[in-house]
């Protein structure tokens, strides 16, 4: 995921990297924002998608000792995304927790949204809220409700960074 040469497809996609704790859906989102089919995989390394999208394991933040490695991963993206399962009380994003992205723009999701109650929606977007989200987004990767606003709004096709300049359309 090294930077592009000055020059060289000067334009590309917004780089995201998906942060949430086990089974909140952040491969059936990527799945979905990548227009694959939808089938459950456990997510066991970082996966790099389409070069423009970064699905992090849920044990990364579950486990205090792996959270360096978000850290680290987050280096080379644009946008960091933080997922949140309404069907699960509570949240395992401390509040403020996106100082830890050194200034870089946090924005929030709410998944299952097909699944969850509004008061658990609205619950779960609190805690992003309280994590540093910036902007949050209430989608469902199955049904698609909400993922194209999302979509337009933080990772549109090709052409929104422009790497000479270093600047995008909504973000950074």
């Amino acid at each position: 995921m090294g930077r592009q040469r000055s020059g060289e497809n000067s334009k590309r996609r917004r780089r995201i990297i998906l942060i949430g704790r086990t089974m909140c859906g952040k491969t059936t989102l990527c799945q979905r924002i990548t227009e694959r089919a939808i089938a459950y995989c456990k997510t066991q390394t970082l996966n790099i998608v389409d070069d423009f999208i970064v699905d992090t394991p849920g044990e990364y933040l579950e486990r205090m000792s792996y959270r360096g490695a978000l850290a680290v991963a987050s280096a080379d993206v644009d946008v960091i995304i933080l997922v949140q399962d309404p069907m699960v009380d509570g949240s395992d994003f401390p509040p403020l927790y996106s100082s830890l992205f050194a200034g870089k723009p946090v924005v929030g999701i709410v998944t299952k949204i097909d699944l969850a109650d509004a008061k658990a929606v609205e619950r779960a977007k609190r805690y992003l809220s309280l994590a540093g989200a910036e902007e949050i987004f209430a989608v469902s990767a199955v049904s698609g409700e909400g993922l194209d606003d999302f979509i337009q709004a933080v990772c549109p096709k090709e052409g929104d960074v422009d790497e000479d300049r270093k600047t995008n359309s909504c973000y950074c």
